[in-house]
């Protein structure tokens, strides 16, 4: 039973549907946070269009650093990859914050941004390492 059960988390684990429904739900809950000082519905928005934003990141923040981790050799493999990654994922956060109206865009993005830069530059360095420095 136990096994059986093991099993079964680890396959809900590994599921992309829960990796994205959870980055909707922990990061728009955050985004409705650190909008809470406003009137609603603004709160409410700014969770909505930060879920949205964070499922989508989320489906492809992995082929991303994937795909760029191949484009660099040497010791840039290792920090090029998550700080365009970086880049890339604030312009996107601010530009539809922005032309969402979110009121507090730095405290609503500055979260959801830590956490995938995080995951980028953890999973980089993962594949970057077991190529080495000079591949």
């Amino acid at each position: 039973m136990v096994a059986v059960m093991r099993n079964a988390l680890h396959r809900l684990l590994r599921s992309g549907v829960v990796h994205v429904l959870f980055a909707f739900l922990a990061m728009g809950s955050w985004a409705i946070f650190a909008n809470r000082a406003h009137a609603m519905p603004l709160p409410l928005y700014a969770g909505l269009v930060q879920g949205a934003i964070s499922a989508c990141l989320t489906l492809f923040l992995k082929s991303v650093i994937d795909w760029l981790s191949k484009r660099f050799v040497g010791s840039a493999r290792f920090w090029a990859p998550p700080l365009i990654a970086c880049l890339g994922s604030a312009s996107i956060l601010v530009a539809i914050h922005a032309a969402t109206g979110t009121p507090e865009i730095l405290k609503t993005i500055a979260f959801p941004l830590l956490v995938s830069t995080s995951y980028a530059a953890v999973y980089n360095y993962s594949i970057s390492a077991r190529r080495g420095f000079d591949t």
